[in-house]
């Protein structure tokens, strides 16, 4: 079944398709009579005075009185609900912060609340950007607000807020991010009242109680399932007819025809055809704009292969709006898909292209100059930019280790950007019948609803280190038995609250030992001076860093050289790039041996008492390196075969580490000067832009 089933993705070598020489078309656009009232309706709906729904009047009213927690579908309004409460701060001389959990997000609602509410009152905080910090309207990501109460409640002072607003508020339960936005709700001081925002929160109500029982103060929960723009699911046959995927419930008969012959085939049958072909029966029903959800950055990339130009010309606002765009960034002119997307008029968006280069594509597309984007399923989750159509290919998705069947959460975001509100009477989905794609599956997801958010939190030396310098003991178990793990565990009934709890207590027991053993924390259960200080470095390895500062380990001299030594500590997605030592600088392999002999001491204690640890990759320091030093990035890349965005993210978190490094002034004030140099030498274009 493929519910149980998972399986390794191809190769990009191997799923790749050579495009046909000749140009016959592949595909009849046809569809089924039954579909010509529902294509009759795609269009542009009637302008009308806005009103705003019963649900955003409701959501404002609540967020006057306390807490508050909104789930709508996407392109519902839930924006709209979020810039009403900042106007009202404004207005009452307030402050508030809006958190997202994408530093990309977080750039961009910057830039939109500036030009909503004057760029004055605006300020933004990302690790990467730090503007008007005084300002009454404060964008970031939610790290940076969970390390500002962190320091809020060592230093025994208020938070300056009166309002926060958690974006995308599902990624509570996101397995790696979700700690964080956990704490927030945690720490967040009651007085400050709280908005969460989301598509995709099936247990809302469970959230909001926890909330009630942790801040003491109501959670009103605003709920609306009605989608601003309806979605009809279509299915492509092979031969180019659409036709609808459902009947009521059920399979449309010739869809379940279809799977049947396909069964009985043993897997695959006709190949899918080429994507430009794809894109032209779209075109011929008028289904454009789309965005294409494929497994792979290479299959993003390559699909733009078989798109042929656009029937007309691109106008004037195209070419302007292209140029503007350019002109930020004036590398992303020699782009090797620029040419493609201003004649085909088609883009590919994932993780592995330059920040400015998503950017230009997220703007083109919302302007509606872009008839398709071929993007990997990461783009589900958080970006902005909708179409009328959506069209997936399989039913399952690689999650960084493995293809594994798709899940409600995921499935009804990426169905949440079929229809545009205000530009689109309907939105579509369309299946193609891709290799791995079980309709039935996909049958099912419709009529499913997301799941449940489960807590995330646990414990690592960053969140141990900050809490024991704010904290008693006492008060961290109490922070632990008022988590949500204890409460849905309790409420679950699979064990008492207390008993959870103790879990979390005992691996927090665990990391408080070993900072004892290394002398981060006495025997009174405080930090000492070193601990102290190693609590600011809010990093995935605060204490082997901390390490190297206290053994000077760390190069006191070049700032390269201190880029290149920290960016091992922040690479942890398994890639292995051979490097070979003889051809590195010697300087550059000395300071990176130093500061490994520095550590392995350390990570074999670490090991043995079963923390786990990512390897500090020697190739890393050498990409670093070379960029801090002023190298060309396009012969960076090309020289390590490294993707442009994977090497971006390298770029920025090493950044972000050494930022956090040039903190320790009070401290380390020659190691903090040299690391804010050293930051600077990373954070120029194509990073930033």
């Amino acid at each position: 079944m493929h519910g149980s089933r998972t399986r390794k993705p191809f190769p990009a070598k191997r799923r790749r398709r050579t495009p046909r020489t000749d140009q016959s078309p592949w595909l009849k656009p046809e569809a089924e009579p039954v579909l010509n009232d529902v294509l009759a309706r795609i269009g542009k709906p009637e302008e009308t005075p806005f009103r705003p729904d019963t649900f955003q009047l409701d959501a404002l009213e609540a967020i006057g009185r306390a807490d508050c927690l909104v789930m709508a579908p996407t392109g519902s309004g839930k924006t709209w609900i979020a810039e009403q409460a900042i106007q009202k701060m404004l207005r009452e001389g307030k402050r508030c912060w809006y958190a997202s959990p994408l530093k990309a997000l977080s750039n961009a609602k910057w830039v939109e609340f500036g030009d909503r509410f004057e760029s004055m009152n605006v300020g933004i905080l990302t690790g990467d950007t730090k503007e008007n910090t005084d300002a009454p309207v404060i964008v970031g990501t939610t790290e940076i607000l969970r390390n500002q109460l962190y320091d809020a409640m060592h230093e025994g002072r208020d938070l300056p807020f009166d309002l926060v607003i958690l974006d995308e508020a599902h990624y509570l339960g996101d397995e790696e991010r979700g700690v964080v936005w956990e704490e927030i709700m945690i720490y967040l001081p009651v007085r400050v009242n709280l908005l969460l925002l989301s598509a995709t929160i099936e247990n809302g109500r469970e959230i909001a109680a926890w909330l009630e029982g942790l801040r003491r103060k109501p959670c009103t929960v605003i709920e609306e399932r009605r989608r601003p723009v309806p979605l009809y699911p279509l299915f492509l046959h092979p031969s180019g007819r659409i036709m609808p995927f459902l009947n009521k419930r059920r399979l449309f008969g010739r869809v379940e025809q279809f799977t049947r012959e396909r069964g009985e085939q043993k897997r695959g049958g006709r190949r899918v055809p080429p994507y430009g072909e794809i894109l032209r029966v779209l075109r011929h029903f008028n289904l454009l704009p789309a965005i294409f959800f494929l497994q792979s950055r290479a299959e993003c990339d390559n699909a733009l292969k078989s798109c042929r130009p656009a029937g007309a010309p691109p106008d004037d606002g195209f070419e302007d709006a292209l140029r503007e765009q350019i002109d930020r960034t004036p590398r992303l002119a020699q782009h090797k898909q620029l040419e493609q997307l201003r004649l085909a008029r088609v883009a590919s968006h994932h993780g592995g292209q330059l920040p400015p280069w998503k950017f230009l594509v997220e703007a083109m597309m919302k302007r509606g100059d872009l008839d398709a984007i071929f993007a990997t399923s990461t783009v589900a989750a958080g970006v902005n930019f909708p179409a009328r159509t959506i069209v997936l290919f399989n039913s399952d998705y690689f999650n960084g280790h493995e293809c594994v069947p798709l899940g409600a959460t995921a499935f009804h975001q990426m169905t949440g950007r079929a229809g545009r509100r205000g530009q689109d009477n309907i939105g579509f989905m369309l299946l193609v019948p891709g290799r791995f794609m079980d309709l039935e599956h996909i049958r099912r997801l419709v009529f499913t609803r997301s799941e449940d958010i489960a807590s995330r939190i646990k414990n690592d030396f960053s969140m141990v280190l900050n809490l024991l310098l704010s904290q008693t003991l006492e008060n961290v178990r109490h922070i632990f038995e008022n988590s949500l793990a204890a409460f849905q565990q309790d409420e679950d009934r699979r064990e008492s609250r207390k008993s959870a709890a103790s879990r979390l207590w005992r691996a927090f027991q665990r990391h408080l030992n070993f900072l004892k053993a290394e002398g981060f924390v006495g025997d009174d259960d405080r930090l000492t001076a070193d601990g102290i200080w190693a609590s600011q470095l809010r990093l995935d390895h605060p204490v082997l860093i901390a390490e190297c500062l206290r053994t000077n380990a760390l190069p006191r001299e070049d700032a390269a050289l201190l880029a290149a030594v920290i960016a091992p500590f922040v690479y942890d997605r398994g890639q292995e790039i051979a490097v070979k030592r003889k051809e590195l600088p010697k300087r550059l392999v000395a300071a990176y041996d130093r500061v490994i002999e520095t550590v392995f001491p350390m990570m074999e204690r670490l090991d043995a008492e079963g923390f786990g640890l990512n390897p500090l990759p020697l190739w890393t320091a050498a990409v670093i390196y070379d960029w801090a030093r002023g190298r060309d990035w396009d012969r960076i890349v090309e020289r390590y075969g490294f993707a442009d965005g994977d090497m971006a993210m390298l770029v920025s978190r090493t950044a972000d580490n050494l930022r956090q490094i040039a903190a320790l002034r009070d401290t380390h004030p020659s190691v903090a000067e040299l690391a804010w140099k050293a930051r600077e030498s990373l954070l120029r274009e194509p990073v930033v832009f």
